[in-house]
């Protein structure tokens, strides 16, 4: 327990040093991780689960090797968005993320399919195809739930809509309760290989219907082999 408050408190202090110290810019590279724990006064593996803390509400980004840097859009973070720990103290369901994801997460692919930048599109092709590496090297380990992450909310991220932005810590919700109900998961990382094909083609294209439809049936595949009722009560 206590390892874990160190933990918390440390990714409390660096969110302040972003959001209020403005220590480090949007954009900008943090230290490397033995100067910074130095800094800091902490280990690295406290330091190591303090930024994953962060990187789960999307305020840190960490990128393969090329280090860990602050979000380039998290305005939002500091006017109270729906940040992770807000989630995590309500009452959802595994059914309530998923009808949410399914209602804005395939509009806001089908703007990023028009908004995005070629540098964007590239980064997200580039997180897709390490999702799938990370699902044929070990699809239930914490590096495939964050290569997910990573991959969704990139999409999410290039559609450009500050406040569809601030839904991204919810995919990491989703993807953690989807692991911890342990049920089904091979097919669902079966299904999930396949509908990140047709997801990464249709964004390589620009099709932004396909690419909305692609992410409903993706959604829908893990409802349905999660066996989740979608139907009212």
């Amino acid at each position: 327990m206590e390892k874990k408050n160190l933990s918390q408190q440390t990714a409390e202090t660096l969110q302040n040093k972003i959001l209020k110290e403005h220590s480090y810019k949007f954009g900008e590279k943090l230290p490397n991780e033995n100067e910074l724990a130095r800094d800091l006064g902490i280990s690295r593996t406290t330091l190591r689960e303090a930024i994953r803390i962060l990187t789960a509400e999307g305020i840190l980004e960490v990128r393969r090797g090329r280090g860990t840097f602050v979000a380039a859009q998290i305005d939002q973070y500091a006017a109270g968005g729906i940040a992770m720990q807000n989630l995590s103290k309500m009452k959802v369901t595994l059914r309530d993320l998923y009808e949410t994801r399914l209602i804005f997460e395939p509009q806001a692919a089908a703007l990023a399919c028009k908004r995005a930048t070629d540098s964007e599109i590239q980064e997200i092709l580039k997180l897709g195809e390490e999702c799938q590496k990370q699902i044929l090297t070990d699809p239930q380990s914490k590096n495939r739930i964050a290569s997910e992450s990573a991959f969704h909310g990139a999409i999410i991220k290039a559609s450009h809509n500050e406040f569809l932005g601030q839904f991204m810590p919810m995919i990491t919700q989703t993807i953690e309760q989807t692991f911890r109900l342990n049920y089904n998961l091979d097919t669902v990382a079966e299904d999930a290989y396949k509908d990140h094909i047709l997801i990464m083609n249709f964004l390589e294209k620009r099709d932004a219907q396909g690419l909305k439809s692609a992410i409903t049936v993706h959604l829908h595949h893990a409802v349905l082999n999660e066996q989740i009722s979608l139907e009212t009560e």
